[in-house]
């Protein structure tokens, strides 16, 4: 962080205070005569406030959008629908059959595994582009990133690994054997808890969950689950990791104190992606025979089942909790349900074969204000009125020492 002093603030408004000349001076003669001398040492601070309240150029951030990253396997693109509209607004080429996408606490940047060509695609959501390309284990499918945003986890289906990406330098840092066959997003993951410290990864021909420690990159305890775990998510609180199980129709609830399974859900058939209200209360899960069935996680029995579109693959919840949206691999859709209402209120098409989602909001970039030409009698009026207030030039003064040392 840089500070930004007094004097590179004063610098700053002596640069641009040159706009005034283009502006239109008054005829009425009175300008200098209304000005007196000892007002120009103000001027640069009366120009660094008015341009501060918007007379003249400025910028304004406009506020962050929410916006859905969805992962088409079978086109080699990640579709983003913005959510006011429920309309595609950009499609991204990235890397051959993506599988897993997961967006940074931040919202800046996406990680897309790319499970036809072994690598990982680095996003820039400001201006979806694909910003870098990471070489990674064989075959990636999902993506988990640390609340810190420090480190992005990969699971490599065939390497039977988890590659560790340092996100300020996007390349492999460690690479983390498992257990059989880590999937990804909609197949099996890794979720990371809400403190950061450790990833669970669900090994579908193990049919065990891996714990990693985060700190030391290795697996600190290994949990029998249902038969052929898919998908993984943590409660907000950290206290409860859902996993799917394709093979056995079921849900199992991982006490991630204990590291132990204390709850198993009998669901839809073939449940694959699984995710969490932001209050924790409902789990909604991607059932591969049409179906989303939804989990009250205080009693952990299934509540509603949703019919979707076919072959429902991945679900992302929006940050205000109020919709899910769920990919439909066969149907090249995806569904947006209600959460007050348990229904389907719209359906997008997508690209081919929609496989992971995430849902994030997406910073906007600065704006341009408008300028506002100011006369040379509006200048003098202004000056003059300031001369009968002698503690307004006193209290700008100090109002800009303040500004002038505040760190950005």
């Amino acid at each position: 962080m840089k500070s930004r002093t007094k004097q590179s603030s004063m610098k700053r408004v002596n640069n641009q205070s040159s706009f005034t000349a283009t502006c239109k001076p008054s005829d009425t003669g009175t300008s200098h005569q209304l000005l007196h001398r000892t007002f120009w040492q103000h001027l640069s601070i009366v120009l660094f406030l008015l341009l501060s309240m918007g007379v003249g150029f400025g910028t304004a951030t406009a506020p962050a959008q929410t916006r859905a990253y969805v992962a088409n396997f079978g086109s080699n693109t990640v579709s983003v629908i913005d959510i006011a509209t429920n309309t595609v607004v950009a499609t991204i080429p990235v890397g051959v059959a993506p599988v897993g996408v997961a967006i940074t606490k931040d919202g800046t940047r996406g990680y897309v595994a790319n499970a036809g060509d072994v690598t990982v695609s680095v996003i820039d959501t400001a201006t979806n582009t694909v910003a870098a390309t990471i070489p990674v284990g064989v075959e990636p499918q999902q993506v988990a990133i640390t609340p810190d945003r420090t480190r992005a986890y990969v699971t490599d289906i065939s390497s039977n690994t988890v590659s560790v990406i340092d996100t300020a330098t996007n390349t492999v840092v460690a690479t983390i054997p498992v257990g059989g066959e880590p999937l990804g997003v909609a197949i099996t993951g890794v979720a990371i808890t809400k403190d950061g410290i450790r990833a669970y990864v669900a090994n579908a021909s193990s049919n065990t969950v891996s714990v990693i420690d985060t700190a030391t990159n290795t697996v600190v305890a290994t949990i029998p689950v249902g038969a052929g775990p898919e998908g993984v998510a943590i409660t907000p609180d950290g206290t409860r990791a859902y996993v799917t199980d394709i093979s056995s129709n079921t849900v199992s609830v991982i006490d991630t104190a204990t590291n132990t399974v204390i709850a198993t859900i009998p669901v839809g058939l073939h449940p694959v992606g699984v995710a969490i209200t932001p209050d924790g209360t409902r789990a909604y899960v991607a059932n591969q025979a049409d179906t989303v069935s939804v989990i009250d996680t205080a009693t952990n029995t299934v509540i509603a089942t949703i019919p979707v579109g076919l072959v429902p693959f991945g679900v992302a919840i929006t940050p205000d909790g109020t919709r899910a949206y769920v990919t439909n691999e066969d149907s090249n859709t995806v569904s947006v349900i209600d959460i007050a209402t348990n229904t389907v209120v719209a359906t997008i098409p997508v690209g081919v074969a929609p496989s992971g989602i995430a849902i994030t909001r997406v910073p906007q970039a600065p704006t341009r204000r408008g300028r506002r030409c100011v006369s040379g009698q509006e200048w003098a009026s202004w000056f003059a009125q300031t001369a009968r207030t002698p503690s307004t030039a006193t209290g700008i003064a100090r109002s800009v020492v303040v500004i002038g040392t505040r760190t950005r």
